[in-house]
């Protein structure tokens, strides 16, 4: 791969997929998809800098840095709350639903 581009070349994307390994596997498919979201040569110049330093480098700040190129990725690190509810109270409902269903018709 060449380091060095002129500006007036258009950045391409790399295509160093590797199925049979998962961590890079996951990686590559975060890579493309925002490789594919951003029309800028000079962000996906960049792009391709990260994406080839995680295939030689350690991996651990491949994502933070991938983070400032991807759209919808909140800055928020940490878990998001996740609403449910109890098996049982969902069952109440649920009969409670089937009960009105089958005297409304």
């Amino acid at each position: 791969m060449e380091k060095d581009k002129s500006h007036g070349e258009k950045a391409s994307k790399l295509m160093v997929d590797k199925p049979s390994d998962f961590i890079f596997h996951a990686a590559y498919m975060a890579y493309s998809k925002t490789w594919d979201e951003n029309p800028s040569e000079e962000a996906r110049a960049k792009l391709n800098k990260i994406m080839f330093s995680f295939s030689e480098d350690d991996p651990s700040s491949f994502y933070s840095q991938l983070n400032e190129f991807r759209k919808g990725v909140s800055s928020f690190h940490g878990r998001s709350k996740i609403r449910s509810q109890r098996k049982r109270a969902w069952r109440e409902k649920e009969q409670k639903k089937a009960r009105m269903s089958r005297y409304r018709k």
